[in-house]
Parts: C-alpha cells; sequence; structure tokens
C-alpha cells in the first residue's frame, strides 16, 4: 500500500511541472543567505530549462550554511 501510494504521488508530481522542467537535480544545495542568515536549501530541485545555465553559480554546496 505504501508503495502505490508513493507511486502516485510521483504521477501526480509529474503532471504538476508541465513542461519547463529541463532537469531534476538532487543532493543538498542551498541558495546564497541574505544579511539574516535566510537561505532556501533543499534535497531535490526542479529547474526549468531557462535557469539551467546559471543554476550550480547560483545554488551550490558550498552555500550551505550549515555544511
Amino acid at each position: 500500500m505504501k508503495t502505490l501510494m508513493i507511486l502516485a504521488s510521483l504521477i501526480l508530481l509529474t503532471n504538476c511541472t508541465g513542461g519547463s522542467i529541463a532537469k531534476v537535480k538532487f543532493g543538498k544545495k542551498c541558495t546564497v543567505a541574505d544579511s539574516k542568515q535566510l537561505q532556501e536549501s533543499s534535497y531535490v530541485w526542479f529547474v526549468s530549462s531557462d535557469a539551467l545555465p546559471n543554476f550550480e553559480k547560483r545554488i551550490n554546496k558550498k552555500n550551505c550554511l550549515d555544511s
């Protein structure tokens, strides 16, 4: 039952992406922290084709504050 729920969730999430997703990046990556030390971090990133050329420069593991 758990496996069925995971597969159904993946299918639903795939439909939400539309057609603009060029790549899915895995692994912890973070944005640059602002003056209040706030940043976005995630283990899964959905990258659009427009953002793909600059993605690794803006969002990477070196930016993470806790690493």
